[in-house]
Parts: C-alpha cells; structure tokens; sequence
C-alpha cells in the first residue's frame, strides 16, 4: 500500500533514482492507497546522473510496479517484495525509459500496461 509521503525506487533507465509520492491519479475518500498498477503523481527526489530531460525536484506521474504489501492471486498465491518500486511514465501511458530492470507483476498486463510487460525483464 502506498499513500502520501511514501518513497519508491525507479526502475528504468529514465535517469532517476528515487520518488516520492504526493497523490494517487482518481483518488477518493474510500481508496487512499495506491496499490500495484495505480499511477501516482510523484517528485523526484534522486538522480542518478546528469540527465537533461529528468531533473530532481521535478514532478513527473509514475505506475506503481511492486510493493511490501502482500497482494494475494485467484490461485491462492500471495506475493511479497522487499521495496516499492514505479516506473516513471507520460501522460499516454508510455515509459519514459527504454529499459525496466527487475521483476514486475503479471496484474500490470490486465491493466493494459502492455509496452512495461514488453520492455521488462522478467515477469513473475
């Protein structure tokens, strides 16, 4: 579960290295947290190089790829990770990397995040 004031890790070559999340795109009273798939408004807080198109303190929307929290599957699977991670995206709904490093989800495919699942380098 990811609200405000949560950091993630990127995952793309974009050229940032850290976010932090200020709001959840369509957010209401009831849903607060962002969870795998959501797309957030973030900040970036770390670079990783100089890049002049990703610049820190720069506000940018991002899909949210993994998360601590345990998500649970129809076939009673439950999986965990170790961090929370996005990948920062455009307005259509494109990466804005070329490359996605690490495992994503296979619920991102039912999202119609088909060009993350094409780009990434391994799916669980």
């Amino acid at each position: 579960m990811i609200q405000r004031q949560t950091y993630l890790l990127v995952i793309d070559n974009s050229g940032a290295h850290k976010l932090m999340c200020i709001n959840k795109l369509g957010v209401s009273n009831n849903c607060k947290y962002a969870h795998i798939g959501d797309i957030v408004i973030s900040v970036i807080k770390e670079t990783r190089r100089h890049n002049p198109t990703i610049e820190k303190s720069e506000i940018v929307r991002a899909v949210i790829v993994r998360t601590c929290k345990e998500i649970k599957r129809n076939s009673g699977i439950t999986l965990k990770f170790n961090d929370n991670a996005a990948v920062i995206i455009d307005k259509n709904k494109n990466p804005k990397g070329t490359r996605i490093f690490g495992i994503i989800t296979q619920e991102l495919r039912k999202l119609k995040f088909t060009k993350l699942i094409s780009l990434a380098s391994e799916i669980l």
